[in-house]
């Protein structure tokens, strides 16, 4: 057989691995895979961290039906608000309200629209050293098991069934406290009295 006819299959098999191989251009174009989500550290067992322990009171529940008690909180609505259609009515509890991140809230309140509930807010205040590691752990937390709409060092957002969480690390230089605040939003609820999608 001719040695030219011979060698062909082997400059086929060495063009083929030379294409699959890492450094080739083709193979760091075509990958989608996003990157992988930073491990959950084992030092977060405090129950508190899972945003789930916010919800005191069922998504959708009429105000009349509330199984806690309800202090009613005036919140200052400007036209912005008012030209979106923002009629809701937001109460602080009566009780001590959930623990979150391990803090005791520094604000919580239940907002209903049309007289259900649609909103839950909660914000804490964090040691502005450990505030950055604290919000990124809790955000690997929070999306573990969650499609991510965003994510970075200062915000984590995402989509747990019909409920959608934004939360908001707040930290100005030279602050000695940093602030997390968390908003969870009834989605399908939203959806149905503004007729749209919830903006992520």
């Amino acid at each position: 057989m001719n040695t030219g006819l011979r060698l062909l299959p082997l400059a086929a098999a060495l063009f083929a691995a030379a294409c699959a191989s890492p450094g080739s251009s083709a193979g760091r174009h075509t990958s989608t895979t996003p990157p992988p989500a930073p491990p959950i550290p084992a030092g977060i067992t405090d129950v508190s961290y899972d945003w789930h322990g916010l919800v005191l009171v069922p998504f959708g529940v009429l105000l009349k039906d509330s199984p806690v008690h309800l202090h009613e909180v005036l919140l200052f609505h400007d036209e912005a608000n008012r030209a979106e259609g923002d009629n809701r009515d937001c109460f602080s509890i009566e009780d001590t309200p959930p623990r979150f991140m391990g803090q005791a809230p520094d604000h919580y309140l239940l907002c209903f629209d049309h007289d259900r509930l649609s909103r839950i807010e909660a914000a804490v205040r964090l040691a502005a050293d450990d505030a950055p590691q604290s919000f990124v752990r809790a955000c690997a937390l929070w999306l573990k098991n969650t499609a991510s709409t965003q994510a970075s060092s200062t915000v984590c957002e995402g989509r747990d069934g019909g409920v959608t969480f934004s939360a908001r690390l707040g930290l100005a230089a030279g602050d000695t406290a940093a602030t997390v605040s968390m908003t969870l939003t009834d989605t399908v609820a939203h959806e149905a009295v503004n007729g749209a999608p919830l903006a992520n």
